[in-house]
């Protein structure tokens, strides 16, 4: 059967060791579907991939109707973020270490992309996060992030004291290292390794996860998507907001961090039969030495 996907955009993680080689057989092998292939552009220019046309986000949400994401989830975030508002569906094949959301591995693509293209897959949609920075009542910094907005305490400075507001209501002022706004995505990202519990995708809601808090009473909660999380820099020297950790804003005392659910949504395929339980059981090592 012929490709449901005529034209593919690849986007690979040049850095990765062998990665010009993996991205030059997949696209070959795209090609014998039936589907034209385009290289993201930044991949191209990295890896030499020339013989192909080049494309950049843009080109992709307007021309390509599948993106084929080679590498880690760092990779599929930096690229989801910027094809999310052109409703381009993404598949992740994966060549970095976790893989929660680049789920296909490399050397079973072929098999498990075959009937992908040909229709048969799992549609999976995730909720952006739309974050800004607000100082003296002006926009200074904006981003989307997929899984986390995090307020850090700066390198060399102790704790930081922030207020926390949900949909304009005082929450708490809390003590910490930092506090974690995490999506159901994310929740087995930074927020995992700070206490916070694992949230399955279907769920509208997000992580606030206090880091190191002083008050040990300062338990992490699941609230509603729905809503504006607001935090306030209250106290602490050198703070900063990380967006999924691929982008940064210093903070100043009184600059508000706000976090609302973006217009944008991810959408990932996943092989037929995909569960997002055999996921957590492969990648946390879930019931290992069982009999």
């Amino acid at each position: 059967m012929k490709s449901q996907f005529r034209h593919v955009a690849l986007i690979g993680k040049f850095q990765a060791h062998g990665s010009r080689s993996a991205l030059e057989d997949i696209a070959h092998f795209l090609g014998t579907q039936g589907c034209d292939v385009a290289i993201e552009q930044d991949t191209a220019s990295n890896t030499g991939l020339t013989q192909f046309p080049t494309l950049d986000a843009a080109g992709i949400g307007a021309q390509c109707d599948l993106a084929l994401v080679v590498g880690g989830d760092g990779t599929m975030l930096g690229i989801g973020r910027l094809l999310a508002q052109f409703g381009v569906p993404m598949v992740g094949i994966n060549q970095g270490r976790l893989g929660f959301i680049t789920d296909i591995a490399f050397e079973d693509y072929q098999d498990t992309l075959k009937p992908m293209l040909r229709g048969e897959f799992e549609e999976d949609r995730r909720w952006m996060m739309q974050a800004k920075v607000v100082r003296d009542g002006h926009c200074v910094f904006s981003a989307t992030a997929m899984n986390d907005v995090v307020v850090n305490r700066g390198a060399t400075a102790g704790m930081v004291e922030l207020r926390v507001e949900v949909d304009g209501r005082f929450v708490a002022n809390q003590r910490a290292d930092g506090l974690i706004i995490a999506s159901p995505t994310g929740s087995t990202a930074y927020a995992l390794s700070a206490g916070g519990p694992l949230l399955h995708p279907s769920i509208a809601g997000w992580l606030l996860v206090p880091i190191a808090p002083h008050t040990l009473s300062n338990r992490p909660i699941v609230l509603s998507d729905t809503g504006e999380i607001a935090i306030e820099i209250v106290a602490g020297r050198d703070a900063s907001a990380n967006f999924d950790m691929q982008s940064l804003a210093s903070l100043l005392h009184g600059d508000r961090i706000t976090v609302r659910r973006s217009a944008h949504q991810m959408r990932f395929l996943h092989p037929k039969g995909w569960s997002y339980f055999d996921t957590l059981r492969k990648k946390l090592h879930w019931n290992e030495g069982a009999g």
